[in-house]
């Protein structure tokens, strides 16, 4: 069976690249003076990671970006399911001593 045309939509979709995806929202963020981060060069971080942090009030936005139709990793959808679950973000400074003084292990072990 015959797929029908692409209406001029889905070509214009399916014509958007990642790299245009992301300075769209990138460029929305500074209208919105929102703060946003994108690893610029991912190849030396763990896989998966999603591609552009968002700060919203006090909401934490993470997503992956992809061309229309193009399918997630498997390393993406299981970060992205982890980070679904997520409720409370906990932001802070760690120094050295920090480490030294065990506020690290406690942090981590959920005990501070």
């Amino acid at each position: 069976m015959r797929r029908p045309p692409l209406t001029d939509a889905e070509r214009i979709l399916h014509g958007i690249s990642e790299d245009e995806l992301q300075n769209n929202i990138r460029q929305l963020c500074q209208v919105l003076r929102l703060p946003y981060y994108h690893t610029h060069d991912s190849r030396r971080s763990p896989e998966g990671w999603p591609d552009c942090a968002i700060v919203r009030g006090t909401t934490l936005i993470l997503r992956e970006l992809k061309r229309q139709n193009e399918k997630p990793t498997p390393a993406q959808i299981r970060w992205l399911d982890a980070l679904s679950r997520v409720t409370a973000v906990d932001a802070g400074l760690w120094f050295p001593s920090n480490w030294l003084n065990g506020d690290v292990e406690r942090a981590l072990r959920g005990l501070a």
